[in-house]
């Protein structure tokens, strides 16, 4: 496989502004998926004051072969953690706030109520803070336990995002604990229960096998699901253990993709080699929370 091309080369995160963000998440006791995920955007968007928050511990129930975060026995909830995260919110001053987490299979409810709780405790204004932020969830498939997603969308979270990652043939290798049909389900599901104004999302990464049709056949799932905002981005192997990159997309096919997702009637797309589920999230929330909704129709499109 050749070196990694200019266009992934990002600086380290190591700004002033950067290093005030790691020890105020340290000193409320919050992680991130921009670290534990090794994102290449971290510095960018931490010198902006941005940040995914990743709840329910640092240790994931499933192994999958793109992801860096530890696999392995989870600890206790910390039913701590919604405070902090709100304080923390305040404190950083943010505007619009990005939640995720690790695969929690061992909880009967996937770790739902755990989201929703968070969902709760960062409605609750501060004193000196107005307004209360837009809220998007990042949540795994929560194995169809249920109640689970319901618990969720009734929290009203202005963006759900649930990422289908890769094409259906490639997830025995890279999704082995995951199912494709069941994510489309569910982020059709979230859609139906969602509350008028919000958005369901979703996140490709490329490089990993797939074909040009494989992933245009994705897009057309997901618009069916009536998903509305997309991210696809180069996968990027986080360590050797990691499913190996077969292929660097090139930056104009990125963008010949994205502008097919906007034919087939996406709202929101970030289509480039460095695009992530949280990145540029505040700016597609501001822009796309209100917009009307797009045609049901999906156009057939011409290869």
């Amino acid at each position: 496989m050749p070196g990694k091309p200019r266009w992934l080369k990002v600086k380290a995160p190591t700004s002033t502004r950067v290093l005030a963000l790691k020890s105020l998440l340290g000193q409320f006791g919050l992680a991130t998926v921009c670290e534990a995920a090794s994102c290449p955007n971290r510095g960018g968007c931490w010198d902006e004051g941005a940040a995914a928050f990743m709840i329910l511990g640092s240790v994931c129930t499933r192994r999958c072969a793109f992801c860096n975060v530890t696999p392995g026995r989870p600890e206790a909830v910390d039913p701590t953690e919604p405070e902090r995260l709100r304080q923390a919110a305040a404190a950083l001053g943010l505007r619009h706030v990005v939640i995720t987490s690790v695969t929690r299979d061992d909880l009967a409810d996937g770790g739902a109520g755990h989201f929703a709780a968070c969902v709760r405790a960062l409605r609750q204004p501060l004193e000196g803070r107005n307004p209360v932020p837009t809220l998007e969830l990042l949540t795994p498939d929560f194995r169809g336990k249920p109640g689970a997603l319901e618990a969720v969308i009734a929290t009203a979270p202005e963006i759900f995002n649930h990422n289908i990652e890769t094409v259906p043939r490639l997830y025995p290798v890279v999704r082995p604990a995951a199912d494709y049909t069941g994510s489309l389900a569910l982020l059709r599901r979230a859609g139906e229960l969602a509350t008028a104004g919000s958005r369901t999302k979703s996140g490709l990464m490329l490089g990993l096998g797939e074909s040009r049709e494989e992933v245009e056949s994705v897009l057309r799932d997901l618009r069916q699901a009536g998903v509305r905002l997309l991210t696809i981005g180069q996968y990027l192997r986080p360590g050797e253990r990691n499913h190996p990159v077969i292929r660097y997309w090139l930056p104009e096919e990125f963008a010949e993709l994205g502008q097919r997702a906007r034919e087939m009637g996406f709202e929101g797309v970030e289509s480039h080699p460095l695009a992530r589920s949280s990145f540029h999230a505040h700016q597609h929330a501001q822009a796309h929370l209100h917009a009307q909704a797009p045609p049901p129709s999906i156009p057939i499109l011409h290869h």
